[in-house]
């Protein structure tokens, strides 16, 4: 994928739970407090039930391409929305390699592996994404309750943690770990924010 020199692309990934969704909502509202366009897309597990598709730790081959083939093509029309501005931000909340985590972990939840031309397939699709710009990886803290309203089980959780940084160290992709402590998630959005402003018109 071409993308235009003035688009900033970022991404999280991690385990469900683990703040994800609300690093990239404080980033997008500081980003638009400083008049910085920005699109953020998400809700690729509830879209993906709704299909429906299996999620969590019954990932399949075809829910996992559905994933990252859809995660790709909002972020390409998030990029679309912004082609009128100097600087173009695009919040990824999933980045692509994070589907191919989850279904990582669900085969070793389930004891079995996929055929190795649908894990070469995965890993082709989620590789073909253009690089992020600056990619965060969240820290599971099993110290931390889940919320009642979720029934995730835990051993998966652990798993998709481990698979996800594990998958990163596999690729040798640059990434920032976000942890549960508030000073780290601090600094990650700020982080975030002195990336898209350095590349901001003065």
């Amino acid at each position: 994928m071409v993308t235009p020199s003035n688009l900033i692309r970022i991404g999280v990934m991690g385990a469900h739970s683990t703040g994800k969704s609300l690093l990239m909502r404080r980033i997008e509202m500081e980003l638009r407090g400083r008049d910085i366009p920005v699109e953020r897309t998400g809700q690729l597990g509830r879209r993906a039930a709704l299909v429906p598709l299996p999620k969590m730790q019954h990932h399949t081959v075809d829910s996992t391409k559905w994933i990252i083939a859809t995660g790709i093509a909002d972020e390409i029309a998030a990029a679309a929305r912004l082609d009128d501005a100097p600087v173009q931000v695009v919040l990824a909340d999933r980045a692509g390699w994070d589907a191919l985590a989850y279904f990582r972990a669900a085969q070793e939840w389930h004891g079995r592996s996929a055929h190795r031309t649908d894990r070469e397939a995965l890993h082709r699709l989620a590789a073909a994404h253009t690089p992020y710009d600056l990619l965060f990886a969240t820290v599971l803290d099993p110290d931390i309750p889940v919320e009642r309203k979720h029934d995730y089980d835990a051993r998966y959780r652990t798993l998709v943690d481990h698979h996800t940084h594990m998958l990163l160290r596999e690729e040798d992709l640059p990434y920032v770990r976000v942890t549960s402590n508030p000073a780290s998630q601090e600094w990650a959005i700020e982080h975030a924010l002195q990336r898209c402003q350095t590349e901001a018109p003065v």
